[in-house]
């Protein structure tokens, strides 16, 4: 295990054995420790909160390997188990606060806590409290990033769409739908869970006035944190929405064309068919030339004729017109 401890609010950190991050613990009266445990636990490890000797009950959980997101109040502690997105993937990020120190512990290493003290020279938080409120923001903000990010990769594939659909663009939003699904389903656990206790608490008469205020800022960014990530999934199944339709369109103008060749060659099928009768008045009234002239091609003109002329009078016309001329530009 890697212990760190940072002199709040100076953002001073560096590296300490165990026994002295216990002993800092025990005497100190604002101060941030960062403990990072190896990725997978091993064997028989001992639990983080014993070896660091915090005086707080209920706290088995803490650096448990794939602890699920929690929010509690343990007397005068705060708990959380804090989803954050690093590097594309989530992240659990262990925190205890109480009014003299904020620990936090994670698996592996991580840029949140890094961000933190270097926030904290100029944020300055009066004490644990203020500072934990600063951390849990942070795991905000990276979640806020990923949406935003993902949103503008939807908006950006929607654009592609309507000058040249591909294959690999549905490929793509499917990747990014995953995005939406994953930040979602992370974080609205861990936002139902800490809406409920923080509610809970700032309802408390004996709840300091300017916790309140943070507790209630805190809130706010959070829901709006989740209405982004909703609009995300809004957006991606919109994004499906739109090359369905293209397709739809593209098959619409594949089938009208069809149409009318076959409403071109419609007059040559039913003289084929009639002349292709074995009666005995076909064969003895209407075997001259020139009824075959009259009957075939004759009638094949006068049908072109009066389908150009109701194509032209009409928005098909233009329609299919427009269509090629879209088709030459892409070419």
């Amino acid at each position: 295990m890697i212990v760190s401890v940072v002199s709040m609010p100076k953002g001073i950190a560096r590296r300490t054995p165990v026994s002295e991050a216990r002993e800092r613990l025990a005497a100190s009266r604002f101060l941030l420790v960062d403990a990072e445990l190896p990725e997978e636990a091993p064997p028989g490890e001992q639990p983080v909160a014993d070896l660091l000797g915090l005086e707080v009950d209920d706290l088995p959980w803490l650096g448990r390997e794939r602890e699920t997101a929690r929010a509690e109040f343990l007397g005068d502690a705060a708990a959380f188990v804090v989803p954050a997105i690093e590097a594309g993937r989530v992240i659990h990020l262990h925190v205890v606060a109480t009014d003299r120190y904020l620990v936090t512990v994670h698996r592996g290493p991580t840029g949140l806590v890094e961000g933190l003290v270097a926030r904290l020279p100029r944020e300055r938080p009066p004490d644990s409290v203020a500072t934990m409120f600063l951390l849990l923001g942070e795991a905000l903000e990276t979640y806020r990033r990923s949406a935003v990010q993902a949103l503008l990769e939807v908006e950006d594939l929607e654009d592609e769409m309507f000058r040249q659909r591909e294959p690999e663009q549905l490929y793509r939003l499917a990747r990014l739908r995953r995005t939406a699904a994953l930040l979602h389903h992370s974080l609205l656990p861990y936002h139902q869970a800490a809406e409920e206790v923080i509610t809970r608490r700032v309802l408390n008469r004996n709840f300091p006035e300017e916790r309140e205020r943070i507790a209630r800022e805190y809130q706010r960014t959070s829901r709006l944190v989740l209405t982004e990530i909703e609009a995300l999934q809004e957006a991606a199944r919109r994004g499906f929405g739109t090359y369905s339709s293209l397709v739809s369109g593209e098959q619409n103008g594949v089938i009208n064309r069809l149409a009318i060749v076959s409403t071109i060659f419609l007059p040559l099928t039913f003289v084929t068919g009639f002349f292709g009768m074995n009666f005995a008045y076909l064969s003895d009234e209407l075997e001259s030339r020139a009824i075959f002239w009259v009957l075939a091609v004759g009638l094949q003109v006068v049908f072109l004729a009066g389908a150009l002329y109701v194509l032209h009078r009409t928005r098909i016309w233009r329609r299919l017109r427009d269509d090629e001329s879209i088709d030459d530009d892409d070419d």
